[in-house]
């Protein structure tokens, strides 16, 4: 099921009211959500819940913003552990949160210890969230398309199972992501997929444009998540074409604006 409120930018009144899935609801032991643009304190290009430290952003608005997720997960603040994101295959196992912008250069965090959340932000790469209710473990993974092709997905996998996870038993799923509609590439970029898998090439189709693609990244994402004998699913969103819910790096690029917030998506044991 996904749920969301209605969108309003004056940040007080509104409170973050993160999206869901069946699949993760289905699940005792935890607390998750994909965070969307709402229920924050930011404004302008940034409004109004943007939780990216990368970002521009005044810094103490995007405190007060990850403090707010912190509190509908229901952990206290300064327990989210976010990685410093690289578009790498790197996972990290967390068993303690680091200060803010201080996280390891990663892009997922695994953790089986109840009382912190691990998240990763996102602007058009696939946020995608994991448990096993029976290890007590969960993860949070930032697969844009170089993660993704390196392995980041089957990296989580593997910590997960290090802390005793089993991947038939792991349930993923992947929140609001760019669409095939809005991700056109260059020819250079469809090779890279092909040279590495000649199947690669049904997540393409042609674009208007001589010389490029349409690449359908969550399909993609989901079909490693397949492969790798986890359960997955796509929660079907688009982060380009929903501008009201979602940021977007690619939509903030064609409009020829100065920077992008960020969606923070995140999971806790209980």
């Amino acid at each position: 099921m996904l749920r969301s409120g209605r969108v309003s930018w004056s940040g007080e009144a509104v409170k973050p009211r993160p999206l869901t899935h069946g699949l993760l609801d289905a699940l005792p032991g935890i607390r998750y959500g994909f965070f969307t643009r709402e229920g924050g304190v930011s404004s302008g290009i940034y409004r109004s819940l943007n939780c990216g430290i990368g970002s521009r952003d005044d810094r103490a608005f995007i405190f007060k913003n990850r403090a707010r997720t912190a509190r509908t997960l229901g952990i206290p603040h300064g327990q989210l552990a976010t990685p410093h994101q690289i578009h790498s295959s790197e996972a990290v196992i967390v068993e303690r949160v680091w200060e803010i912008g201080k996280g390891p250069k990663a892009d997922a965090v695994v953790t089986n210890r109840a009382g912190l959340a691990v998240g990763v932000g996102t602007a058009d790469c696939g946020p995608v969230l994991f448990a096993d209710p029976g290890a007590h473990v969960v993860a949070a993974a930032h697969a844009g398309w170089r993660g993704a092709l390196d392995g980041i997905l089957e990296s989580t996998i593997e910590q997960m199972e290090s802390l005793g996870a089993e991947r038939d038993r792991i349930i993923a799923v992947l929140g609001p992501t760019i669409s095939r509609r809005h991700y056109e590439v260059g020819d250079e970029f469809v090779a890279s997929f092909e040279s590495a898998n000649e199947k690669n090439n049904r997540f393409f189709r042609p674009a208007k444009r001589p010389g490029h693609a349409m690449f359908d990244l969550p399909g993609y994402i989901v079909s490693r998540l397949f492969n790798a004998g986890v359960l997955g699913a796509d929660m079907g969103l688009c982060t380009y074409a929903d501008e009201d819910r979602f940021f977007s790096y690619r939509r903030a690029t064609h409009r020829g604006e100065a920077d992008y917030g960020r969606l923070l998506s995140a999971i806790t044991l209980i």
